[in-house]
């Protein structure tokens, strides 16, 4: 008989930066105990990456296994109201696990898109007494319970499954710029700054109630984007700014999550993976931080949006005491679209062409066992405004003149005279400031090659001979 296959819980923070975890940044002005002990107890990644820089796209990769650029969203991210973006019958991660025998469940931020029903012709304008189709539930979960898109994104409501939990009865809005969120319809049991709380109480709900069979728990957190919302007990306790207090509170769920799979003796069979949708957002005030001596972005250029490595090099903590030795560190190129073909190898699932196009397994690693790297060949990144840049090997060459998103230079400020692309050699300059694209034609042209050639086959690896 098969032994039991591992539970899986993937917790994503939405907008938290490398810097952020003081097990990655010896500089670090945050003290996160509970990031440090799941890195201690597991595998760090110093050179994971997200597929984008902002959060949507990103999301879609995760769960499909598929760069966010081959779907319908070319730039930019979707809203509260936005229609789905995961295609119709596109196996998702959970919708694998569940063949499998898996119980799943979505806690938390979608971000996805879902269809709503429509009472007028402008997009907020839903029936809320409704049915919510195509989300969570229609793409391999079991079980729902979360918000649509960002905590300041409205419709501010829970919903579970797919109906919302209570019908909205007043608008709210927030001008801090520090606990922004727009205006929008908002129901009576919904108050900002409990959702975090509220979410996290559920998730170690559904690890209680499913504790005798595997399970699969995705968990995108509210935080720590806008609003930045800590609640009572954090506030003052990182020693910096309010973004500081709110990434403690989120450590402080990692603090709960392994604490409940002790107490149920589920550690050992539980893969937890912690990461960020992307890098840090502007809005954590980067100036108030650096005068605390913290930098959300460590060594790296550009912050959330950007093409630059701020904007998607992200903390990736991976924790399975059955299989990965405790207290690694990994320098291995790895991205969250490896997620579907890591799963489906650990629960020994072939997967068919047209799933995981750009999903590596990255059990070799985890698992501390020999393979002839790198494991990709490749990572193509993306940008808030639709900028490419692919990184292989040390190189990094970005197809734009600037940081193709928010920070200097701006897509259309660049500096008159500036070269149409940068590449950077990130194993002599991290900060990514020695732009060597006239000294490397060769490079250059070899690595436009090989994007191009992602681009038009639909698939950045090989279909499985198995």
């Amino acid at each position: 008989m098969k032994s039991k296959q591992p539970n899986m819980i993937y917790i994503l923070a939405d907008d938290m930066g490398y810097g952020d975890i003081s097990y990655l940044n010896k500089n670090s002005k945050i003290h996160t105990v509970h990031f440090d002990r799941l890195a201690k107890e597991g595998i760090a990644f110093t050179d994971a990456h997200s597929s984008s820089a902002v959060c949507t796209p990103s999301r879609y990769s995760i769960l499909t296994g598929r760069y966010n650029w081959r779907s319908s969203l070319k730039k930019g991210v979707l809203n509260g109201f936005s229609a789905p973006l995961i295609e119709d019958g596109r196996m998702t991660v959970a919708s694998l696990l569940r063949e499998q025998g898996y119980k799943t469940a979505c806690i938390g931020k979608w971000h996805l898109g879902m269809e709503w029903a429509k009472v007028g012709d402008a997009e907020s304008e839903v029936d809320y007494r409704e049915p919510v189709q195509k989300g969570p539930i229609s793409h391999g979960f079991d079980y729902y319970y979360g918000i649509s898109a960002s905590l300041d994104m409205p419709p501010y409501v829970y919903i579970e499954n797919d109906r919302v939990t209570q019908l909205p009865d007043r608008i709210t809005r927030n001008d801090d710029p520090v606990a922004y969120w727009r205006e929008g319809a908002t129901a009576p049991d919904f108050e900002h700054q409990q959702v975090l709380p509220t979410l996290t109480a559920k998730t170690l709900e559904w690890i209680e109630q499913w504790r005798d069979e595997p399970f699969f728990i995705y968990f995108p957190l509210p935080a720590p984007h806008t609003p930045i919302l800590p609640s009572e007990a954090f506030v003052g306790q990182s020693g910096t700014n309010a973004y500081g207090d709110f990434v403690l509170m989120c450590d402080d769920v990692i603090g709960q999550i392994m604490n409940k799979l002790d107490d149920l003796q589920l550690s050992d069979n539980t893969i937890v993976i912690y990461t960020s949708d992307n890098g840090c957002s502007p809005r954590a005030n980067y100036e108030e931080l650096a005068a605390f001596g913290h930098n959300p972005s460590y060594v790296f250029r550009g912050h959330k949006a950007d093409i630059y490595e701020g904007g998607h090099r992200i903390p990736l903590i991976v924790k399975w005491p059955q299989r990965i030795q405790a207290g690694r560190m990994s320098d291995e190129p790895v991205c969250l679209t490896d997620l579907l073909a890591t799963v489906a190898e650990i629960v020994e699932v072939t997967l068919p062409p047209d799933a995981g196009e750009d999903s590596v397994s990255n059990l070799p690693v985890w698992a501390d066992q020999p393979y002839e790297g790198p494991l990709r060949e490749a990572i193509v990144h993306h940008s808030i405004q639709g900028a490419f840049s692919i990184r292989q090997g040390n190189w990094k060459l970005e197809l734009c003149p600037g940081s193709g998103g928010w920070s200097f230079p701006k897509p259309g400020e660049e500096p008159e005279g500036s070269p149409e692309y940068q590449l950077y050699d990130l194993s002599t300059d991290i900060g990514e400031t020695n732009n060597l694209v006239d000294e490397y034609p060769e490079v250059v042209q070899a690595m436009k090659l090989v994007l191009e050639r992602y681009q038009e086959s639909g698939r950045s690896v090989a279909v499985s001979s198995e």
